[in-house]
């Protein structure tokens, strides 16, 4: 639902189709690849974090495709995407990559610790005193 709502809000030209579209083919994504609570969320913030990624590059996409010499407001609109867009991208990509570790690490078998072996006893061997 977050991602059909980013969506609307990123392409509000583009009718409601789209964000449908795009909301059922994250839904049947998440399906295809939620084996889990933790992989759905490592997935879904992973996709918001793309999201927050494509804000940016949207806005000025649509300034530069106005045709128009770019106004203050508009310079406005896309330092605020940037600024904001960017960091919160970075935000969700690291919290989802250190999800995705955390599911590898419960996913791989434990390690055995290597197990320290006592060292052969040596046999002393007496020596004669002069």
């Amino acid at each position: 639902m977050v991602l059909a709502i980013g969506a609307a809000l990123l392409w509000d030209q583009a009718g409601p189709a789209w964000p449908l579209v795009c909301g059922l083919a994250a839904v049947a994504f998440l399906w295809w690849q939620g084996r889990s609570v933790g992989n759905i969320w490592a997935w879904t913030t992973l996709l918001l974090g793309i999201e927050s990624m494509a804000w940016p590059i949207a806005t000025m996409l649509r300034v530069r495709f106005s045709g128009n010499q770019p106004t203050e407001e508009e310079m406005g609109a896309i330092l605020n995407s940037v600024l904001f867009g960017l960091f919160s991208s970075v935000f969700w990509v690291t919290f989802a990559l250190g999800l995705f570790k955390r599911q590898k690490e419960a996913a791989a078998p434990p390690a055995t610790a290597p197990s320290i072996e006592a060292a052969p006893v040596r046999s002393r061997k007496s020596r004669k005193h002069k």
